[in-house]
């Protein structure tokens, strides 16, 4: 029976399920294809790559740079105009395999040939430029502190010239203030002696 299934039953169900022999075609490009080799291709060229895929990516609608990072089946089914014509566009850079994916999507469409599509899809992914970093914006807030701590320190410096100048006008004040007190002093030595002169004039008269 089993036989009898895989050499006239099955053929059978094929034709009725792949009139155009779509199906058929992609089942056997999928197992000619060679992706070990098409790998090494990839690694040899891959200097002289790199910017012209990376140039065809950037080119390439937002769906076909969402299909890099998920590469499902219900999307490459869902997307195959632009599947389609992101391989034609790899294959004009002759990149490696997509020549060969391109031609057997023609003929038996992107849906059958998922598995060789996401081949080509991950080998692609490497070269996909890493996102630019924005220049962080520097808080609004950064400006006024600096400013703030510029007048703190020319108030210090302000009040560091004030006290050196103070110290000499209290030291002078003592000065001053003893000067009166040496004059007082004087006066009263000066009117000392007068009376004291007074004094034997008038003790003079007596004895006479």
């Amino acid at each position: 029976m089993t036989s009898v299934w895989k050499t006239k039953v099955l053929p059978g169900l094929n034709k009725i399920f792949d009139k155009d022999g779509k199906k058929a075609a992609a089942a056997e490009f999928l197992k000619s294809f060679n992706k070990e080799e098409i790998d090494k291709e990839i690694e040899d060229k891959k200097t002289e790559l790199e910017p012209k895929v990376v140039e065809t990516i950037e080119a390439s609608p937002p769906e076909i740079k969402g299909l890099i990072k998920d590469k499902k089946t219900s999307k490459i089914k869902k997307n195959s105009v632009a599947v389609t014509k992101f391989l034609d566009d790899l294959a004009k850079i002759d990149f490696p395999g997509a020549k060969l994916v391109s031609d057997a999507v023609a003929k038996s469409g992107t849906t059958p040939l998922s598995p060789a599509i996401v081949f080509i899809l991950d080998k692609v992914a490497p070269f996909v430029p890493a996102p630019k970093e924005e220049p962080k914006a520097e808080p609004e807030d950064a400006a006024p502190a600096e400013e703030t701590t510029t007048r703190e320190v020319a108030v210090e410096e302000k009040k560091e010239e004030a006290e050196p100048s103070a110290a000499p006008a209290e030291a002078a004040a003592p000065v001053e203030a003893a000067a009166p007190a040496a004059e007082v002093v004087e006066e009263k030595k000066e009117e000392e002696k007068p009376a004291e002169a007074a004094a034997p004039a008038a003790e003079e008269p007596e004895k006479k």
